[in-house]
């Protein structure tokens, strides 16, 4: 909790789990990026941020990416976990482009903070390596269907691994489960912990940051804009306080119950201990789910309360509200 405090405080670094870290350059990066990926990259300015998505023919999340651009190369940030697929799928769709695309993982390190540090970033090109989270801000182009107050800023820095122990020298520095608490604090999606083989990005809330709807084509575009325009996400991203009073904290994949039901409805995300709101955890639940049901989640612990805090609402997706045709009296007509 100290550790998490002056991380939160900017008094402290993270040194993060591994990610895959490939680096594109050429000429044609940005625009093929762009063609492939749900957000608009094709003017991305060198230094900026943006989460971009790779998704299936039916919109489904294959891939969630950081990247940066430094005017010469765009670097892109993803799992460790799903590094190789990504390589081998980006080699395969460059066809006649100049582009070039590069393994870097065993050269970086990431470095997370909640104020940015260029001191220890990689300088590529003379720009800093920094991936600057646009959570939970709407980034042009994108919708956003929560209305949750969030305070979250959140930095991931590129660091040379052979000179990670000389610039770590001297800074506080804070565990990876200190960082995991604010992220669930605010709400944050997770590629490997919110992510699975069903997941559309409006259930997440990914349309906010990751997604820019009225870009050209792309691979599930036209799911994405049926979902989003004219119905609705099967399951809905939500935020859990937790019962503390056990002092026992579920574990990711225990199930979501609605209070006097017995058949699952959702299940737990991420967990995490914050230092200001207790237990609390991310879960992805049927939309179904009222969204003032009392709740508990029920794993090896037995049963925990759990109340909710809406980040995808039920009415989420139907934005576009157009009215239904009336029903023709065909039978009436015909006599």
């Amino acid at each position: 909790m100290i550790e998490q405090r002056k991380l939160s405080e900017g008094d402290a670094l993270c040194l993060l789990d591994a990610q895959g870290i490939i680096a594109v350059s050429g000429i044609d990066r940005l625009t093929w990026l762009h063609s492939l990926l749900s957000q608009n990259l094709k003017n991305l300015v060198p230094g900026e941020s943006a989460e971009a998505l790779l998704l299936d023919p039916q919109g489904r999340i294959e891939q969630v990416i950081k990247l940066i651009d430094d005017g010469e190369t765009t670097w892109l940030m993803v799992d460790k976990s799903n590094t190789e697929t990504l390589l081998a799928w980006l080699q395969k769709m460059v066809f006649r482009m100049k582009v070039e695309i590069t393994d870097r993982s065993a050269q970086f390190a990431t470095v997370g903070a909640t104020t940015a540090s260029p001191e220890i970033s990689f300088l590529s090109n003379d720009h800093p390596l920094i991936w600057k989270d646009q959570w939970p801000g709407v980034v042009t182009g994108g919708y956003r269907y929560s209305t949750r107050a969030v305070d979250y800023t959140w930095f991931e820095h590129l660091v040379e691994v052979e000179k990670l122990d000389q610039l770590l020298a001297g800074k506080v520095l804070a565990g990876t489960m200190a960082a995991d608490g604010l992220r669930v604090a605010a709400g944050r999606p997770k590629a490997i912990n919110e992510v699975d083989e069903k997941s559309l990005p409006h259930e997440l809330d990914l349309l906010s940051t990751a997604v820019h709807l009225s870009k050209g084509c792309y691979r599930g575009q036209e799911s994405v804009a049926k979902v989003h325009n004219l119905g609705h996400p099967p399951r809905r991203l939500t935020f859990l306080h937790l019962d503390g009073s056990e002092h026992a904290l579920p574990d990711v994949g225990d199930e979501i119950r609605v209070v006097g039901e017995e058949n699952s409805r959702g299940k737990i995300t991420s967990v995490a201990q914050h230092f200001d709101m207790g237990p609390i955890a991310l879960a992805v639940i049927s939309r179904s789910v009222p969204e003032d049901a009392a709740l508990e989640v029920v794993g090896k612990h037995g049963s925990i309360a759990a109340t909710q805090e809406i980040i995808v609402p039920q009415s989420a997706g139907s934005v576009a509200n157009i009215p239904k045709l009336p029903k023709l009296n065909l039978g009436a007509r015909a006599k």
